[in-house]
């Protein structure tokens, strides 16, 4: 008898041991399939897009900032996986049980040390202090529009400052802006291209809160200590929660809700980490020691969170504002 088969629409950052993946076949007959469609926001709206005509089962890559516009189009089917149980439940950002929460990560600035100590130069403390003098040309983001990091942040940024007041989020970007502010496309580019960690010119590069784990893990040496580090601070970093759903096209939905169990079991979060740099949601789940000695998560105060139907309803009013102010300088 030939295997069944579930095809799993993923974004490009989806990474499991191949091992788990064959394990999973073995045990259930089922074949698994993974189709890259780009960054969370490009799988989501390719998913809406084909509907009448489906590539997928399964997505996974949905987060807490797109739930809102997968349910005004109704993509989903309802599944309460008997798994869900294990995850805490500040992580279900979907009471609807739409979607089911996998892992959960935090987008910060990283700063690298041996720069501040080359040019005798205090660490910031404080996001506001990117707009200081001594820190000009210092700083690079990804765009909000292209990149899941860059609009985690400008989110970040919304919650921290708000839209109305002496001081919006829009007067900060402005004086971001006016310190040079370099803004790249996409984070591989910002990360190793631009951040002085990798020969470029900028100390201060907005990443991961495990990015500092993920340097000493990947050094060609061994490292008794992180080269970087992460900057926290009130409501600066931004809580990216990943979750999967079956789609309702699908045709092989028993499949599909054994997989997704599949992904909640300790095996399969525990290879998380070292593949996606991100933590389980399954809260047995272990984590690597690096990323107990290397990454800390923030605190509860250091998050910032909005509302996925606020972000639906705003987000294209959002990137506009933005884009006037950051690329054609218009004072707010």
């Amino acid at each position: 008898m030939s295997a069944q088969k579930l095809t799993v629409l993923v974004h490009d950052s989806f990474s499991i041991s191949d091992g788990l993946i064959a394990e999973f076949t073995a045990n259930t007959g089922i074949e698994l399939e993974f189709l890259a469609a780009g960054d969370a926001g490009q799988v989501l709206n390719k998913a809406i897009l084909t509907q009448k005509n489906p590539l997928a089962d399964v997505l996974y890559g949905i987060d807490n900032s797109l739930l809102a516009r997968a349910q005004l189009f109704d993509i989903f089917r309802i599944y309460k996986s008997p798994k869900l149980s294990l995850v805490p439940d500040s992580y279900i950002f979907d009471s609807q049980n739409t979607v089911t929460p996998i892992d959960i990560g935090y987008v910060n600035f990283n700063m690298d040390l041996a720069y501040f100590k080359k040019n005798n130069l205090e660490l910031p403390t404080d996001i506001m202090d990117l707009s200081q003098e001594k820190y000009k040309g210092l700083t690079v983001i990804e765009h909000p529009a292209t990149s899941s990091p860059g609009l985690a942040f400008m989110l970040a940024t919304i919650d921290r400052f708000g839209e109305t007041g002496d001081y919006t989020w829009l007067d900060y970007w402005y004086d971001l802006k006016n310190n040079d502010l370099l803004v790249n496309d996409g984070w591989s580019n910002a990360y190793y291209n631009a951040f002085s960690r990798y020969g470029g010119d900028r100390a201060i590069v907005l990443s991961y809160s495990t990015s500092p784990a993920a340097e000493v893990i990947f050094a060609e040496e061994e490292l008794s200590s992180a080269p970087t580090v992460n900057l926290f601070c009130t409501k600066c970093a931004y809580e990216q929660i990943e979750a999967v759903g079956i789609l309702k096209s699908s045709q092989n939905l028993e499949q599909a809700q054994q997989f997704i169990d599949f992904m909640l079991s300790k095996s399969f979060q525990e290879d998380i980490p070292l593949n996606m740099f991100v933590y389980p949601a399954n809260k047995n789940a272990a984590v690597p020691k690096e990323f107990e000695l290397y990454s800390q998560k923030p605190a509860a105060e250091q998050i910032a969170k909005l509302d996925s139907a606020l972000i639906e309803e705003n987000l294209r009013t959002w990137l506009r504002e933005w884009t006037a102010v950051v690329e054609q300088g218009k004072k707010p």
